[in-house]
């Protein structure tokens, strides 16, 4: 790894400066585990990282990250589901209350699914199947996903990937089960990268409101 120098600078940074002042937290945390009662699933996109958006101290978030922040439906089959195996250990192992669906604005996985000249050619490919799971986003989203400017159709369907999402979340019989006794919470939010401003979803509504 030495060969990446803005890792290595950026580590010593981090141990000069935020784990020293943190350590006392460190070595409490390694001691203990970790027990955050929050889950946040959130897209890869190296511009909207969840511990950076909401200041969380180490410990405070398990923060799941995949492409376009998607979950797939409950499927207990034979395959290898990484999402659906984080999700499952957050909820049953670690027990958080909250699950957070944050999705955010100019996301590279809504634009290449929007913009078909741009989707993966060969069908067999992971994120070609990974990125089909948007066809129902784009049905819930309506005529917004399909009118009007390039920018509102790529955000509602932004928004209705996170809605597909909390749905799919409720497809799980552990995280359904806990919803219906009041131990889970699901909430959806969406932020956008150029103003810093966040979005969080109305459960009962669906839509989107400012936060602050």
């Amino acid at each position: 790894m030495r060969d990446i120098p803005e890792l290595v600078d950026g580590y010593r940074s981090f141990l000069a400066g935020r784990y020293a002042e943190q350590a006392a937290l460190y070595r409490r945390l390694s001691a203990r585990g970790q027990s955050p009662k929050t889950l946040i699933v959130a897209c890869c996109d190296s511009r909207a990282d969840p511990a950076t958006i909401f200041d969380a101290a180490p410990g405070a978030l398990f923060v799941l990250r995949n492409v376009a922040n998607l979950i797939p439906p409950y499927a207990p089959d034979g395959d290898y589901h990484g999402t659906s195996a984080a999700i499952e250990f957050a909820v049953t192992v670690l027990e958080v209350e909250n699950v957070v669906v944050m999705g955010h604005g100019q996301c590279g996985g809504v634009a290449a699914f929007l913009d078909k000249a741009r989707r993966p050619a060969s069908p067999g490919d992971f994120i070609g199947k990974w990125m089909s799971l948007l066809d129902a986003a784009v049905d819930a989203a309506g005529r917004h996903a399909h009118a009007g400017d390039a920018a509102e159709r790529h955000r509602a369907v932004e928004f209705a990937t996170i809605r597909l999402s909390l749905d799919n979340l409720l497809s799980f019989p552990f995280v359904r089960d806990r919803v219906a006794a009041g131990r889970l919470k699901l909430r959806g939010a969406w932020f956008e990268i150029a103003t810093g401003r966040l979005l969080a979803m109305d459960p009962a509504t669906g839509e989107f409101t400012p936060v602050g």
